[in-house]
């Protein structure tokens, strides 16, 4: 058969294309599919093909390209690059002499986004699609080759959709986890300075009482006093009303008892878990005039426990992130444990205490009665508290309430976090939860905050999240399954 020659011009690089007979190509053909040990005699329904020179350099398909067609490569070389969405390409394949493809579209029907380049001087049969299916139908161990060849490029292209996937989502967490370290870091920066000026007061108040001589009941209360100050870091937590009541009842002792700076030192006491009974043994061996010292000590001493607890909180806080971050990279397993929900929100509100506190924002803390324990698998619930309660402060006016509420539901401990600002309009609300979607000004937000919010709680608990908005009130409700 004549061939008929057909030049194509592109930019000015020529590529040639020729209709041939592939009845002339049958060794050609048959190196193409050697793999099965293909022989003449097994070639059958050749019919024609597209001869094509490409010279080296050329690009001769890309996205916008819909031709189906089938392509074995005679001579030279082609590398296949798949477009990305960001504008990159990332190389997927580099045909040599023999090598075949473009059985994928074909056969799924899915035309990949890829560029096609000749990176040398190339010559290659390119069959239409009816061309193909004949020689599918007609030759079995051709047929075998290309399900083969097509099974392994989808495997390739699975295997590196999950490999790309997953470099995303660390990317997100990645995002997220500078995100969560700027709570606990700035924490921990601040209860350093802040332990810096204590331990200064606590200095210099030492001195004041090693200046004067101690009986022996008074050394063994100030002893007891010191071993009570330092065992732990704070108190089981409790509601506001009780917390509010526990500081004014100690408060009012302190003053009674000639102590100055009573109501300052209360709250203080309070937080660490004392009691004004326990301090009875100060007032029974220390006179007036010295029992003031000795109980400004101690709160100067609780106050520096306090702030090292905060630090050392902050600290465990940023080393549970990247733990979080070595467990979602390696897919670890979670070890059952029991989480006590009313202690995790207590250190968040701890750790975000500075910032209500500049704000003038007050706290309502309503806990439920009953055992606020979980048993679960789920990690860094203290991330949920953390981006909740730090939004609704952005979101409260100045002076304004922030309301923590926790109660039960059958099989469930639920948490409402309440503030009174103004709301989220309904076309908002449907977006809050996708990853950098964020109403705050530029540099303010990441928009990753309530997508890790809703992740954790979903998907690492188990449980539910629902917002609820109205101009002056908005309220998220987290149900967390108690087993």
């Amino acid at each position: 058969m004549e061939s008929a020659k057909t030049a194509i011009m592109d930019k000015g690089n020529e590529i040639t294309v020729e209709r041939v007979s592939l009845d002339s190509y049958t060794k050609e053909l048959c190196a193409a599919f050697a793999s099965e040990g293909v022989t003449p005699d097994q070639l059958c329904g050749l019919g024609e093909a597209d001869l094509w020179h490409i010279p080296a350099g050329k690009v001769f398909h890309d996205p916008e390209n819909n031709v189906r067609a089938f392509w074995i490569l005679l001579e030279g070389e082609v590398l296949a690059d798949k477009a990305e969405p960001g504008g990159g390409k990332v190389r997927i394949y580099v045909a040599k002499p023999g090598d075949s493809f473009g059985e994928v579209i074909l056969l799924t029907g899915k035309a990949p986004a890829v560029f096609l380049e000749a990176s040398k001087a190339s010559l290659g049969l390119r069959l239409q699609e009816d061309t193909f299916w004949n020689l599918m139908a007609c030759s079995p161990p051709i047929r075998k080759v290309v399900m083969t060849n097509m099974n392994k490029r989808l495997q390739a292209h699975l295997a590196e959709a999950a490999h790309r996937e997953k470099l995303v989502s660390l990317g997100t967490l990645a995002a997220g986890l500078m995100h969560e370290l700027h709570n606990p870091g700035s924490a921990a920066k601040r209860a350093a300075s802040q332990l810096r000026t204590n331990l200064l007061r606590l200095q210099e108040l030492s001195l004041r009482n090693t200046s004067r001589p101690k009986t022996v009941p008074q050394m063994e209360c100030m002893h007891g006093l010191l071993e009570r100050a330092v065992g732990s870091c704070s108190a089981p937590a409790m509601s506001s009303l009780d917390q509010a009541d526990a500081e004014e009842a100690m408060s009012e002792w302190l003053d009674a008892a000639g102590v100055e700076n009573a109501y300052k030192i209360g709250p203080a006491l309070v937080e660490i878990g004392f009691k004004p009974q326990e301090l009875e043994c100060a007032k029974d061996v220390f006179q007036a005039d010295t029992l003031s010292d000795t109980l400004n000590w101690l709160e100067a001493l609780v106050s520096s426990v306090s702030l090292v607890c905060a630090i050392e909180e902050s600290i465990t806080r940023v080393s549970d992130l990247v733990m979080a971050v070595k467990k979602f990279a390696y897919d670890d397993r979670c070890t059952l444990r029991n989480v006590d929900v009313h202690d995790s929100i207590q250190s968040t509100l701890t750790i975000l205490g500075h910032k209500m506190r500049q704000r003038q924002i007050t706290v309502s803390k309503h806990f439920d009665a009953a055992q606020p324990i979980i048993h679960t698998t789920g990690v860094a619930i203290s991330q949920v508290w953390t981006n909740l309660i730090d939004n609704a402060i952005d979101a409260s006016p100045e002076g304004g309430e922030l309301v923590v509420k926790t109660w039960s539901e059958p099989g469930f401990l639920v948490v409402g976090i309440t503030d009174h600002g103004s709301g989220i309009p309904d076309d908002v609300k449907a977006k809050i939860f996708e990853p950098f979607f964020t109403t705050k000004p530029v540099g303010k937000g990441t928009g990753l905050g309530l997508e890790i919010v809703q992740r954790i709680v979903t998907q690492s608990f188990g449980g539910q999240i629902q917002v609820d908005s109205k101009p002056g009130e908005t309220q998220f409700i987290i149900r967390l399954p108690q087993a």
